[in-house]
């Protein structure tokens, strides 16, 4: 099973690359599940189908999946919020506000997370093509699963002991009753949901395309999620440039058009090598519908094999000595690195990776670091 991301500056046309992707794959006898993990779902839209919140079959082959929010969070951690209902209204809310407040941030997309490993656990797809949210909330979507992890480890054996010592005084010093056991089993589950969802979009099988139009504060933008994808394990294997100006017959208008975006292409091209680079031209009309996006499909991948598997290696590597993790485009100045007992904890610009180090290199001390041609060398002497 092949899973593709979509992700990329907001407006730049990832919901049209994604849909077209999915429309394509369907067209060539695959069986296809397109996905949206954006608050504001535009995907049925894009096909012209109505959205479902179970996969329905919007063309042969191609089924759409609007994710049910309120049943799916229920379903995951239901037995969370009503511990978080109860605990608030224990403290004087009522109960609409009680219910209100145990929201999570962001539990929108994490459910849809959660939704995305359930399909795939299925087996009922040969490709799943995910339309993701603008990069800013992707990258801390993806970064959710490996930090929670982190939280989890440290503080979920020292919560449990607690608990069990201290839950008969719980009630009468905080004033609210203590999490039943099922409630702690329901973070865990969470946990280990996330968790599997981190294994499957980092896996052999699955990448990141992102999607940008030729202009400049896009791709900087874009230069920079390339970085922040590679510092969170996710693998990158292809660029798409949307809305591409065609160069015959253009107008004064369009021809400053066209050279703005010839120069912006060729930075694409310099700065994403060896990654693809995909073009879908700027057309007279919105693609909408199957039809439409499947020649969007077409004229996007041509002779490129969409579905096949990616060829890059992963972005982390880890030998007897060494460890070894790509940082494509990153700036020196802006990439640090500092060891905490057996972790190494990587900053690449505005976002952290704290990376557990396995038992052979924990006991080691770090000999060397160097940030070169891409790609950060850690390595260990005992």
């Amino acid at each position: 099973m092949r899973v593709l991301l979509f992700t990329g500056k907001g407006g730049v046309g990832k919901t049209t690359a994604a849909a077209a992707t999915a429309t394509l794959a369907a067209r060539r006898g695959l069986k296809t599940l397109v996905v949206s993990t954006d608050t504001a779902h535009s995907l049925a839209d894009a096909l012209d189908a109505p959205p479902a919140v179970e996969p329905v079959e919007a063309a042969p082959g191609l089924y759409l999946q609007q994710v049910d929010t309120q049943r799916a969070m229920e379903r995951h951690w239901g037995d969370l919020q009503e511990y978080a209902r109860t605990a608030f209204h224990e403290l004087g809310l009522d109960e609409i506000t009680s219910e209100e407040v145990t929201v999570l941030p962001g539990a929108e997309e994490i459910i849809a997370l959660l939704e995305l490993r359930e399909q795939a656990r299925a087996g009922r797809w040969d490709v799943i093509v995910v339309d993701c949210a603008p990069t800013a909330e992707t990258l801390r979507l993806l970064a959710l699963p490996e930090v929670l992890d982190w939280h989890v480890n440290r503080l979920l054996p020292v919560g449990r002991r607690l608990v069990k010592a201290l839950g008969p005084i719980f009630r009468h010093v905080a004033k609210v009753s203590a999490p039943e056991e099922k409630v702690i089993s329901a973070g865990e589950r969470l946990h280990r949901g996330l968790m599997a969802v981190r294994e499957l979009l980092t896996g052999d099988n699955a990448s990141v395309r992102l999607v940008l139009t030729p202009e400049a504060v896009v791709v900087a933008e874009a230069r920079r999620t390339l970085t922040s994808l590679s510092l969170y394990g996710y693998r990158v294997d292809a660029v798409i440039a949307n809305r591409v100006f065609p160069a015959d017959g253009a107008d004064e208008w369009r021809s400053r058009w066209v050279a703005a975006q010839a120069r912006q292409l060729a930075e694409v091209h310099e700065s994403f090598a060896p990654l693809p680079v995909l073009r879908a031209p700027y057309l007279a009309a919105e693609p909408v519908g199957v039809a439409a996006l499947a020649e969007v499909g077409v004229e996007l991948y041509g002779t490129h094999d969409p579905f096949g598997p990616p060829v890059a290696e992963p972005p982390m590597r880890i030998t007897a000595d060494e460890l070894v993790l790509r940082l494509p485009l990153a700036d020196r100045s802006e990439v640090d690195l500092a060891r905490k007992r057996d972790e190494l904890i990587v900053t690449a610009g505005s976002y952290r990776r704290i990376i557990a180090l396995p038992a052979a290199l924990a006991r080691r001390t770090v000999a060397s670091a160097a940030l070169q041609d891409g790609c950060l060398r850690v390595t260990f002497e005992i």
